[in-house]
């Protein structure tokens, strides 16, 4: 009870101090250094100014380019949720002379990076234009590649968005990409709900009920199938140039408009679509041949075929009063094929219905669109090079480790295994030695070393921002083997608590063990903790977790700095490859663990304890108990790795890491008292079936 207490007066201070933390700084720079760093041809910055703001840059009395900061450009959010901020030059050429991180919130020092890795890959951004894609790789070998920075990939990504959208778009609004003087659509954001975007003339409707599908089918012969009644919605289709700010910002949201814009050339188009009534304007076939044939942009004697690869789903739309559409997306035509945004043109969707005879037949349903305000035609870009990437940065990163996927879905596959037929394979001990030593290498060097899939309390720290500020689902799929371990667990956590991870899938874990296992086949001597002290040592975990995330709380910053108890960093992700105080602790925990098996694990890692938490929602018992043990046997508790077995016999569910130890002594004919006893009486019983058989017949009973 005092302990309780105790522990109580610990958690509320620690929450007091967290909110009264300071936040991360702003290093909002306006000294002329700033703005010559990132513009090294002007030797004087206008005012900011415009729509979206950029000063205007000079040298004597001759503008050579635009200086602007991303933050107030665009709205694109970093891995934390938080805005991030980068100073950039933009030369009349629309090439970057330079970029200078100046605010972040990033969880980078958690992957074994450092700030200055950071604001050196940002550095990188100086010399390249920003006409053309730019695809963020493990290593880059051509001119459309940017080197990701090593562990940190959706950090990386991000702010490739992050420089490329704003870029893109004081480039626009300034005439730098070939245009003359564009529509204010184009130049600028500005909150529209969806019938301003139509009043606007910046969405073009049209509305087909079923009398109108009839007449338009009855020239061909045709009529809908299966009829309605003459009123009833057919189709309704709107569609708007969704590359102008203004539109497409309106209709995707600012964030998933920026994220898109990146993924193409700056001089390419998008086409929303959006669609609703009983007829699809994608239908199914695309999937199969990659080409909306229902779909077609016209423009003057042009046809412009759309594809599934540079088509991106809109989950909602996010103008306000907009209605509630079966179909929404965007589609992209490449500056390559000769489209002009400032030019009229019209969408044509193919409906379908069928003759007397019931063959079908179809009808062209046109909607016409031209961008209000538009002047003389654009000037076309140049083409976008050859091969660049035209999915969403997570798909193209799932993409390109489908091998790293494929082995670690099979991993864990064989665990799953391991772990349902756990009876079966703790009857035989000398399967559960090889299985078990084999998983914990393949976790140690695959998983933790080569492919740096460690797990770490960052990662809970980092989802807990998200939901406080604006989650999004594609921050957390651009770490694919991340993310498939992170839903592994989550399940597992139902069936076997916390065991799966930490006794399986962890690399700081398995590279424990190991040690430990090592050492014992040495004779190095074994140090056993007091039960009593065990339970006391054992709140320590859940001290750091709980302090990690009431600092979190008030600055996730701080807390990541506070995350270096965690030695995944060191041992796992750089491979002992750090500066000297790290390595030392790191080495501390390894060699505490050649003398008490799993010592981290047991009483300081703040993930370990996270996981507990919710571990005695486990629905499944599996772990089996004979009512003697506690009682008339310690076998097993004396043997338990990590001392989750209680005195009584009970297995706590928040400190077992499901190695099945015990279980291989509960199915011992030879080590465990009440299996001994059992095949005691087995043998007796054969053996007196055998005297018996042995036995002469008595004379008289032949």
């Amino acid at each position: 009870m005092a302990f309780g207490t105790r522990l109580r007066g610990v958690l509320a201070f620690l929450v007091l101090t967290a909110a009264t933390l300071p936040g991360p700084c702003r290093a909002v720079e306006t000294a002329p250094a700033a703005w010559s760093e990132v513009m090294p041809a002007a030797d004087r910055i206008g005012p900011v100014e415009g729509s979206p703001p950029a000063a205007a840059a000079f040298a004597g009395d001759r503008l050579v380019g635009y200086v602007f900061s991303t933050r107030a450009v665009g709205t694109a959010k970093g891995y934390s949720g938080k805005v991030l901020d980068i100073l950039v030059g933009l030369d009349l050429q629309a090439r970057i002379t330079g970029a200078k991180l100046i605010e972040q919130n990033e969880p980078i020092a958690a992957t074994g990076r450092t700030v200055e890795d950071l604001a050196a890959f940002v550095r990188s951004y100086a010399g390249r234009s920003v006409e053309k894609p730019l695809a963020v790789v493990r290593r880059a070998n051509g001119e459309g590649e940017v080197d990701a920075i090593s562990g940190a990939t959706v950090t990386s990504l991000v702010l490739n968005d992050t420089i490329l959208s704003a870029a893109r778009a004081v480039a626009r609004s300034r005439h730098l990409l070939g245009a003359p003087a564009a529509p204010a659509a184009l130049t600028g954001f500005e909150p529209l709900s969806w019938p301003q975007l139509v009043e606007k003339g910046l969405l073009a409707v049209r509305r087909i009920t079923v009398a109108d599908a009839d007449r338009l089918l009855a020239a061909q012969g045709g009529h809908v199938e299966p009829p309605g009644r003459p009123d009833d919605l057919f189709l309704e289709v709107a569609t708007g140039l969704a590359s102008a700010p203004r539109i497409g910002g309106n209709l995707a949201g600012l964030s998933t408009f920026e994220r898109i814009t990146a993924e193409f050339g700056a001089n390419d188009s998008l086409i929303f679509i959006g669609a609703a009534g009983r007829w699809s304007v994608k239908g199914t076939a695309w999937r199969r041949t990659g080409t909306f044939e229902r779909l077609a942009i016209v423009q003057g004697e042009q046809t412009f075929r759309l594809t599934g690869a540079d088509h991106r789903l809109i989950d909602e739309v996010k103008a306000a009063q907009a209605p509630e559409l079966r179909e929404a997306g965007l589609f992209a035509l490449r500056a390559a094929s000769g489209f002009r945004p400032d030019r009229p043109w019209r969408l044509q969707v193919m409906i379908g219905g069928v003759d007397a005879g019931g063959a079908p037949v179809s009808a062209v349903v046109e909607v016409p669109y031209e961008l209000p305000g538009t002047a003389e035609p654009a000037a076309q870009a140049p083409t976008a090079p050859a091969g660049a990437s035209a999915m969403p940065l997570w798909q193209e990163v799932w993409q390109r480790r489908a091998l790293d996927i494929a082995v670690l879905v099979t991993a864990l596959a064989t665990l799953t295994g391991i772990l349902f037929f756990q009876d079966q394979v703790a009857q035989r001990p000398w399967l559960w030695r090889r299985l078990r030593t084999g998983f914990l290498l393949f976790t140690l060097v695959w998983l933790g070393w080569y492919a740096t899939a460690q797990l770490s309390v960052v990662n809970v720290l980092t989802f807990g921002e998200a939901l406080r500020t604006e989650f999004r689902w594609d921050f957390f799929l651009l770490e694919p083997l991340i993310f498939i371990l992170w839903s592994y667990v989550a399940v597992a956590l139902v069936f076997w608590g916390r065991g799966a991870f930490c006794g399986w899938l962890c690399p700081f874990g398995a590279l424990q063990e190991l040690a430990n296992l090592a050492a014992r086949r040495l004779g190095v001597p074994q140090l056993a903790i007091p039960f009593r002290l065990h339970e006391r040592l054992r709140t320590l975990k859940f001290i750091v977790f709980l302090a990690l995330f009431a600092v979190a709380l008030g600055s996730l910053a701080q807390a990541l700095r506070l995350v270096e108890i965690e030695p995944f960093k060191t041992a796992i992700v750089l491979h002992f490859m750090r500066e000297a105080p790290f390595v030392a602790w790191a080495l501390l925990l390894v060699a505490a663990s050649l003398v008490v098996e799993r010592f981290f694990c047991r009483y300081l890692c703040p993930l370990g304890a996270a996981l507990a938490l919710p571990a005695r929602m486990r629905q499944f018992e599996w772990l089996q108990r004979h009512w003697q043990c506690g009682r008339e046997c310690r076998i097993c508790q004396v043997q338990c790795p990590v001392q989750a077995i209680q005195p009584e016999g009970s297995i706590h569910p928040g400190e077992c890491i499901y190695c099945l130890k015990c279980q291989c002594n509960y199915h011992n004919e030879w080590l465990c008292p009440p299996m001994i006893e059992r095949r005691k009486r087995r043998e007796r019983r054969a053996a007196a079936a055998a005297a018996s058989r042995s036995q002469p017949t008595p004379a008289g009973h032949s």
